[in-house]
């Protein structure tokens, strides 16, 4: 019984990891779709900001170069010619494109100049209004290359979140491996642990290929190994045809009906030493290995 029970507690210990390793890998898979979205649209909004900047220098033909992500959430926006910033714009036109977007209200802007990429003008803009940092107003920044750099404040925790992901999902698939069902082997097995079973007054050594009566030594081939064992994990019991047929021939090429019997009259003949053994034909149904109690 306590064997019993501790192997539910395995089973449901296995399955209940493998639920946590598919929820932990369906979060990952969403939070990387919810990251790319993001992306997109942090691009979007500040092709918007570069277009209302350039338009307040009376600039409606010089390009907006392309905005890139240069870290997890932190991205750059440059321009195709020299411009002139103002501040106050600067912030307002970045807070209309952002709320557009429905982006963090939670980021830092770096303004640095091209050159030398000395931050030029920065601010900080919060959730909070009364913690907003924004510096320098009504003081224009003179005409050079500019590039304006954002980082979301808030996009640390996603990936925070991730992390946290990625190791519950390691955990629990290290747990599925280590609670993994133990295939419960075969009672007939030697109590000295070795690795042959007791099969009347022989040694059935499954992963040699043989069996042992005494000094005698009988060697079996695949089938007959694969089909003693079956039949030595139901002793006393009838094993349809249908069930040793799939079992043994599954995936192994075309199997013949007669193989079967050929097969069993092989390992009758070698069992043959042992009255207490007998492989019985149950006519129209199957085979069943009958043992008798021994006096070794």
């Amino acid at each position: 019984m306590l064997f019993a029970e501790l192997m539910n507690q395995r089973k449901i210990y296995f399955y209940g990891s493998l639920c946590l390793a598919l929820f932990a890998t369906v979060m990952l898979l969403t939070s990387d779709k919810k990251d790319e979205t993001f992306s997109e649209l942090v691009k979007i909004a500040l092709r918007d900001v570069g277009n209302k900047l350039l338009l307040s220098n009376q600039d409606s033909t010089s390009l907006i170069l392309p905005v890139h992500q240069i870290e997890a959430s932190k991205y750059q926006l440059s321009f195709e010619k020299e411009l002139t910033i103002f501040p106050d714009t600067l912030v307002k036109v970045v807070q209309q494109s952002f709320q557009k977007a429905n982006l963090p209200s939670h980021y830092q802007l770096e303004v640095k100049q091209c050159k030398d990429l000395e931050v030029a003008y920065s601010f900080l803009k919060n959730a909070s209004v009364e913690k907003d940092i924004i510096p320098c107003g009504g003081r224009n920044m003179p005409q050079k290359c500019y590039t304006i750099e954002v980082r979301f404040l808030e996009k640390t925790e996603s990936f925070s979140t991730k992390i946290i992901w990625i190791v519950l999902l390691s955990l629990s698939i290290l747990s599925a491996f280590v609670f993994f069902p133990k295939k419960k082997k075969t009672k007939q097995l030697d109590s000295t642990n070795e690795r042959f079973i007791s099969l009347g007054k022989f040694h059935f050594y499954p992963e040699e290929s043989k069996l042992i009566m005494a000094s005698n030594e009988i060697s079996l081939s695949k089938k007959e190994v694969e089909l003693l064992t079956l039949f030595v994990e139901n002793p006393n019991k009838i094993i349809k045809r249908e069930e040793l047929s799939k079992k043994v021939w599954e995936d192994h090429g075309v199997f013949v009906g007669r193989s079967l019997d050929t097969y069993i009259s092989k390992l009758r003949k070698k069992l043959s030493d042992d009255d207490s053994i007998k492989l019985t034909n149950v006519h129209g149904i199957g085979y069943v290995l009958e043992l008798k109690e021994v006096d070794l």
